[in-house]
């Protein structure tokens, strides 16, 4: 039996371990590196242990460091969580080898899928449909366009589209560095890229005992940079032939491995029938053998809401040695889940880093386990109020999950959960989420993974909030801050709460009150007077002002009344109504010259640091051309250059860390003659 499980991971996945342990008894452990320290993941452990330092390479993929925590916290089970080590066959041995219990499949199963095209040729001979082997060093233009994949790892890291015979080197490169920094293991391969292909992949769960269940299929081919975004089960695509083959593909896939615990074996499907691995006479909607995930899924949600099954549970079960019961449970309902990342879309999904100063979803009935009742919102996070975000790992926040007994019931819930959402302090993909749950395509089941390139990514990244709904949120939070002032200054004075005259109120008609905002890239000035008549704004013709509190604002707009929830933070404004979630950052009234930057200036897009520079100073350069390249949260991002000319001066150099906004570099352009 397991006693005290240690948890090799960090937030979302290992809150969700405790979870689990906690339900069957099981006492935990976390470990953290330094900017995890205030985790929620470590406070909620009975116990935690620290991994001195900050990046991955130096805390989570130190199999060693893990090893001798278990040991000293007197762990007597190790589980990997997913990321990291949790598919490094290395890792599982030395976890057996200290006399540990590791929960998951056994080392050499890991090893048998860890190499993508070994894993390949096994399942071949299982008679498990694949896709062709390609070499990265024997590609060829007629095999175009091929995807470089991360041999030890997933999640979109390492993975590179390939579309000219040219970029291959350099692509092969950038996917290495990636892998390195996320895996710790820099080998890559190439396979064929299908362009609008479905990302299908079935749940397996199996025991030592030789019962092995396929728990039904997800879809996850709306992505973005190979990783995904939102998942499902049962995939819109898949007929219920289709969806016994699959099955039968994937227990034939772990049987041939004697695969033991949670696992996923992932199939692209082609439902148009162009892709060359068809032969002629087959029907549609074939589909092929990706890879095998030797562990649990980000996804996993998702089935464990149709299915009942708690698959982390299980996962201890059977490492204890417990058998499945001879029949899988049958599916109810539809689920449908997000990632919500830190991240920007609407620029090349920048990742971002800060303060989390709020995080709050609305109607959420289960945290980390299978909404009551047949349906519900489930949310699995790894962050709360507070919570700061570094550059060192991934971006992603929080996954909220609808289930219902219909898709298109649990679309509309996870929706409107995501649009009611309090996510203040950095920006989300929230928004984007929101829209493609609204979107006519993904209604009718069009998911592929072209789905953001087929359909205007612009579009579906715009804020929820029109410019009309800025303009009145900024009203709101320029009321709602002279709410506050007003408070703070009866504070001060000891002045009774009744009778205060409204901030800036005149006897007679006098200048307006003033505020500007910057909302995105847009600025929004709010001028207004309230008399005794009420509020009297300048271009709010028809908007009364019924009730303002330093954290509210009610409006009457058209005869509507509308409230607005304002948090004020050091430097930016949040309000949120049912018109959408608007950030404003007030702008001063006089700006500081130190703050000012050089026209020409190329800023940080983000903390992270300089892992190459391509150019000196000196040196011409094209718009567009690669400068230097930009790691954060385990992913390479280039800077470019935005216009043709000089390269004046360069502010840092391979290893500079940066912070968002530093100025990188100088580019001088050059006027035609």
């Amino acid at each position: 039996m397991i006693n005290r499980l240690l948890a090799a991971n960090r937030g979302e996945i290992a809150r969700r371990v405790f979870h689990a342990c906690r339900s069957l008894g099981v006492s935990t452990v976390a470990v953290y590196s330094d900017p995890d320290a205030a985790s929620p993941h470590t406070a909620e452990a009975d116990v935690s242990a620290r991994l001195p330092g900050a990046t991955p390479g130096e805390t989570y993929l130190r199999g060693e460091l893990l090893i001798e925590a278990a040991r000293a916290t007197g762990a007597d089970a190790i589980h990997p969580g997913y990321g990291f080590l949790s598919e490094n066959a290395e890792f599982a041995q030395a976890v057996l080898d200290a006399g540990l219990t590791w929960v998951g499949p056994s080392p050499k199963a890991i090893e048998s899928m860890g190499s993508k095209i070994e894993a390949k040729r096994l399942m071949a001979d299982a008679g498990v449909p694949v896709l062709g082997e390609l070499s990265s060093d024997a590609v060829t233009a007629d095999d175009l366009p091929v995807l470089i994949k991360a041999s030890a790892g997933g999640g979109g890291r390492g993975m590179r589209i390939v579309r000219d015979l040219a970029d291959l080197p350099k692509q092969l490169e950038a996917a290495r560095a990636e892998a390195q920094s996320a895996f710790g293991d820099e080998t890559v391969f190439c396979e064929p890229y299908v362009a609008n292909g479905r990302h299908i992949e079935v749940q397996i769960l199996a025991d030592q005992h030789g019962e092995v269940w396929a728990l039904g299929e997800r879809e996850c081919s709306i992505q973005r940079r190979h990783q995904k975004v939102v998942e499902e089960a049962p995939s819109p695509l898949v007929s219920d032939t289709m969806r016994t083959e699959l099955c039968e593909a994937a227990i034939a896939a772990a049987k041939a491995i004697g695969y033991v615990g949670a696992g996923t074996v992932e199939f692209l499907a082609d439902e148009s029938g162009r892709f060359s691995g068809r032969r002629a006479g087959e029907p549609d909607h074939r589909f092929w053998f990706l890879e095998m995930n030797t562990r649990l899924q980000v996804e996993h949600p998702v089935t464990e809401c149709v299915t009942g099954v708690d698959l982390v549970a299980w996962q201890l079960r059977i490492a204890e040695g417990a058998a499945l019961p001879p029949d899988p449970p049958s599916f109810t309902g539809h689920a449908i889940e997000v990632r919500l990342y830190a991240e920007d879309p609407a620029h090349d999904w920048q990742p971002q880093a800060g303060t989390l100063h709020r995080f709050h979803v609305p109607g959420v009935n289960a945290e980390f386990a299978i909404p009551p009742g047949g349906s519900g919102l489930r949310l699995d996070s790894g962050v709360v109020d507070g919570s700061v975000l570094s550059t060192h790992y991934d971006p992603m926040l929080a996954k909220l999950i609808a289930w219902a007994p219909t898709r298109a019931e649990a679309a509309r819930r996870l929706a409107t959960a995501l649009a009611g959402a309090r996510v203040h302090g950095v920006v989300t993909n929230r928004d984007l989420l929101a829209r493609v749950l609204r979107h006519p395509a993904f209604l009718a089941g069009e998911t592929d993974t072209g789905f953001f390139d087929r359909h205007d990514l612009a579009t579906l990244a715009a804020p929820l909030a029109d410019p009309e709904a800025e303009k009145l949120s900024a009203l709101a939070a320029a009321l709602a801050d002279a709410a506050a002032n007003q408070d703070h200054a009866a504070r001060r004075s000891g002045a009774p709460v009744l009778g205060r005259l409204p901030s800036g109120w005149r006897n007679v008609p006098s200048q307006p009150q003033r505020k500007r905002y910057r909302v995105g890239d847009r600025q929004v000035e709010v001028r207004y007077r309230l008399t005794r008549d009420g509020l009297a704004a300048e271009g709010f013709d028809g908007v009364r002002l019924l009730a303002s509190a330093p954290d509210q604002a009610v409006l009457e707009v058209g005869g509507v009344t509308r409230t607005f929830a304002v948090a004020a933070y050091p430097d930016m404004v949040c309000a949120d109504s049912a018109l959408g979630p608007v950030t404003l950052r007030p702008e001063p009234r006089f700006v500081d010259p130190a703050e000012q930057v050089a026209e020409g200036s190329l800023l940080a897009p983000m903390p992270g640091t300089v892992t190459a520079v391509h150019v000196a100073e000196g040196d011409q350069v094209e718009a567009g051309a690669p400068l230097l390249v930009l790691e954060a949260m385990k992913m390479q991002h280039p800077i470019n250059a935005a216009e043709a000319g000089v390269l004046a001066s360069l502010h840092v150099s391979v290893g500079s860390a940066v912070d968002a906004g530093s100025v990188l570099a100088v580019v001088e352009s050059q006027e035609e003659p």
